[in-house]
């Protein structure tokens, strides 16, 4: 793909567009970047504002510089549906992702997982599986570290693992997975897709160009990636929930199943969630070249990620669990189905669209009280809020210590808010770190006052 020369337009100034932008400077293209920030409102992105060699545009997005590109990269956190793409669209200019501009310079093998939950979880364990079968790898895409990181960069590795969202996929055009792992579908997003089904299709994107001896790998128990699969090319291998502790595999030309639960009982995080994601890690890690040993070695050692039902600490025989991962409905309720005690559950922040309602059986079975922040808590109170008792915090040291008091020895303390966490922090993971804090408080004070 020749770059030199041309007229190159970067939309979004996150990590990804800063990544994309010196990637496109170091091969001679002619950058501008647009953001809608202020200029005060940008941090670790100073030095390449100051870069003499990018034309900036903060504000308002200028439909002319649209029009004026020979090409448009769409950072992951844009809508590709706004005004000016779409009016550069109209004229015929080529509009794509990071993803996509990054895989036309990749000959290594690619791996890329999606899902609406457990990509992050799945994607750092693949790679661990595949690291420790021997191979060089590189981990990342959505995971924080941007695949055009990797093209820039001087290491390379044997083979790539991605983490890709919707988003991402939107924006592909020939983009194509040696392995591809759907994990599961439900609804989220739904602020940005007008329904289930478009969302669907933008998530379907990732088998779009995979050929007959590429390899999908799918969970079978999901009926709406059932129902999807008939219309994927390549082979196709599927994974699904069993009652006892495991899953059930359709192609034993990868792994037995026998060998396949002898691995997974290995694997020490708790839930059925969990045990999918291990399950579609450990068929994508030996489609892709990973050995039973490697896979094994991985599975044995894997703690989880941090703010993914992390275990914090008890205070009077209450756990404290940081689930600011959580970010929709299904997520939450596979947190609640985890846990057999009582439940006092932290929940709120910005609404995608959420369906609370569809939480009501599991809040009534496993909950004793929820606790309600951000933006959402008056949509939560009044589609829940008839079921348990119901208290509001204006904070998260507020929503810990409400939660705190309204539990027993043997409860469980959960934040898991089923909404994004941008009405109050920059990133879930600020969140958690929040929630962590306020725990840490809350046990000073208790000593304090003991």
């Amino acid at each position: 793909m020749k770059l030199e020369n041309k007229n190159i337009l970067v939309v979004g100034l996150g990590v990804t567009g800063v990544a994309t932008a010196r990637f496109l400077i170091n091969r001679g293209a002619s950058v501008t970047v647009t953001d809608q920030k202020k200029e005060q409102e940008t941090g670790s992105e100073e030095p390449l504002i100051r870069n003499p060699g990018i034309r900036m545009e903060l504000g308002p997005h200028r439909i002319e510089t649209f029009e004026r590109a020979d090409l448009i990269v769409v950072s992951p956190g844009v809508s590709h549906t706004i005004l000016p793409i779409r009016r550069a669209k109209e004229q015929g200019i080529p509009v794509i992702g990071e993803i996509e501009l990054a895989s036309r310079f990749i000959t290594e093998p690619i791996v890329a997982v999606t899902g609406t939950n457990g990509k992050t979880t799945t994607t750092t364990l693949l790679g661990k599986m595949l690291e420790d079968s021997g191979l060089k790898v590189f981990v990342g895409g959505n995971i924080g570290n941007p695949l055009i990181a990797y093209v820039d960069g001087e290491e390379k590795a044997e083979i790539v693992v991605i983490e890709v969202s919707s988003f991402q996929l939107d924006t592909i055009d020939t983009f194509r997975a040696n392995v591809a792992v759907l994990l599961n579908i439900t609804e989220d997003h739904m602020d940005r897709y007008p329904d289930l089904d478009a969302y669907t299709k933008s998530k379907t994107r990732i088998f779009k160009n995979q050929q007959y001896n590429d390899t999908a790998v799918l969970n079978g128990s999901d009926p709406v990636v059932r129902s999807l699969s008939r219309d994927i090319l390549s082979r196709k291998v599927f994974f699904s929930s069993k009652e006892e502790k495991g899953v059930a595999i359709s192609d034993e030309s990868i792994i037995s199943q026998e060998n396949m639960s002898q691995l997974l009982a290995d694997f020490k995080l708790p839930g059925k969630h969990n045990m999918e994601n291990a399950a579609a890690a450990s068929l994508a890690a030996l489609a892709a070249g990973g050995t039973f040993e490697g896979v094994r070695t991985a599975l044995r050692k894997f703690k989880g990620l941090p703010h993914r039902l992390e275990y914090i600490d008890t205070l009077k025989g209450i756990d404290f669990f940081d689930d600011s991962k959580a970010t929709n409905v299904d997520s939450v309720a596979k947190a609640l189905e985890t846990f057999e005690r009582p439940v006092v559950l932290i929940m709120g922040g910005r609404n995608k669209g959420s369906k609370f309602h569809t939480l009501r059986d599991l809040i009534d079975r496993h909950t004793k009280e929820l606790i309600v922040i951000g933006e959402a808590k008056e949509d939560i109170k009044a589609e829940l809020g008839d079921i348990k008792p119901v208290e509001t915090a204006t904070s998260m040291e507020d929503a810990v210590f409400k939660a705190y008091n309204a539990a027993k020895p043997g409860d469980i303390v959960l934040l898991s808010p089923a909404c994004a966490s941008f009405d109050m922090y920059n990133s879930y993971a600020q969140r958690g770190e929040d929630f962590c804090r306020a725990v840490a408080k809350q046990k000073i004070d208790d000593k304090t006052t003991a």
